[in-house]
């Protein structure tokens, strides 16, 4: 069996290698080829792209990328056109999935999307897009389903989220401080994101108040398929900070708290029990857009943790709001233990809501229920 998978993001590339090896319990002789990063090349992905050529978020960053976006497109379609897959499975990246979705529909390659893109959030009208070129949907987040079944006339399955797969599987390291000479200070960790924008962005700001807290020891959760070199030009020489990559788990099991940038690793933060705080800063002109492109009644907050448990769990601090004062204040907050441990009661409840471990396994056997149809 052939099936050609598309992640085009670090939180893709976890949850694709973890699909891909409960493919492989379930049926050993399958090729997987397409574009993913080191866990998926782990699994034995045949690459024609690393992610670490794929990241780019925002309107602005896009547009500036566009040549780079566009031959990956035409070797994707390449790729498709002579390997003739069973299936194909794509990986959230709407932007760029969505458009190979409707090309391999077209020349009769079966189209299978797992984790949803954030449709209920913005786009809106990207779900006719799937309706049409998506042979099914298989969705991690509990409303998932429902805005499916009431927004389109799609087959849709809930399996789960397989975060809670990927942690069951952790095993923190007893020698962790040890290994990296920390001392034996409360770890604040900084988890600035995984893209060269993000980190530009995000990341001063975050270190502005390191000099602030001597009581804690502030770690960087570097994203591994990021350069190290590029995140240290951002660190300010009077301040000695570790820079940890591809160890977010680690780095997460022993934290007191974090300062975590929107996306998959304030779920990740959440399922650890550390409290933190959000934070979003993009460029202008993408925050401008975004801003007016946003579904509101739907949206009320950008951290995962709250949107599924629908009210203000983790604090946020987006675009201007992301500040040296109101940061400062935020750790501050983080370290009231009334304010901990309503956090973390909320967290547990969070835990519940994600459902059963085993997203990966059940996702795999429902794909593979789909491909052999």
């Amino acid at each position: 069996m052939k099936i050609a998978i598309i992640a085009g993001e670090a939180s893709g590339d976890l949850h694709g290698s973890n699909l891909m090896k409960a493919f492989h319990a379930l049926q050993k002789d399958i090729f997987f080829i397409g574009i993913g990063g080191d866990r998926m090349l782990a699994q034995g992905l045949k690459s024609i792209r690393h992610i670490s050529q794929t990241n780019f978020m925002g309107f602005w960053e896009v547009a500036k990328n566009i040549r780079i976006i566009r031959k990956m497109m035409k070797d994707t379609q390449d790729m498709l056109l002579k390997e003739r897959p069973d299936a194909l499975i794509l990986i959230d990246y709407p932007g760029f999935n969505l458009r190979i979705a409707k090309f391999a529909h077209k020349h009769g390659i079966k189209v299978l999307y797992y984790i949803s893109p954030q449709l209920w959030a913005w786009k809106k009208g990207r779900i006719k897009i799937i309706e049409q070129y998506v042979d099914k949907m298989y969705v991690i987040i509990p409303f998932e389903q429902d805005f499916y079944k009431k927004e389109a006339n799609l087959d849709v399955e809930f399996v789960g989220h397989p975060l809670l797969d990927a942690l069951s599987d952790f095993k923190p390291n007893p020698d962790f401080l040890q290994t990296y000479q920390l001392t034996q200070k409360p770890i604040i960790a900084l988890l600035p994101g995984s893209r060269k924008q993000e980190i530009k962005k995000m990341l001063p700001i975050m270190l502005s108040v390191v000099d602030k807290f001597p009581e804690y020891q502030f770690v960087i959760a570097g994203a591994a398929t990021l350069d190290k070199n590029y995140i240290a030009q951002f660190i300010p020489k009077q301040i000695s900070i570790p820079i940890i990559q591809g160890q977010t788990y680690q780095v997460l099991s022993h934290a007191y708290a974090a300062i975590v940038k929107s996306g998959t690793s304030t779920l990740e933060t959440a399922l650890f029990n550390v409290p933190e705080v959000v934070v979003y800063k993009g460029s202008w002109l993408s925050y401008q857009i975004g801003k007016r492109l946003i579904n509101k009644e739907m949206i009320k907050y950008i951290a995962m943790v709250n949107l599924i448990m629908d009210k203000p769990v983790v604090q946020e601090l987006i675009q201007n709001e992301l500040n040296t004062e109101n940061l400062t204040h935020a750790i501050q907050k983080l370290a009231e233990p009334a304010y901990r441990e309503t956090i973390q009661k909320d967290f547990q409840k969070l835990r519940k809501k994600l459902g059963d471990i085993g997203a990966s396994e059940r996702c795999a056997k429902a794909m593979l229920k789909e491909i052999l149809k």
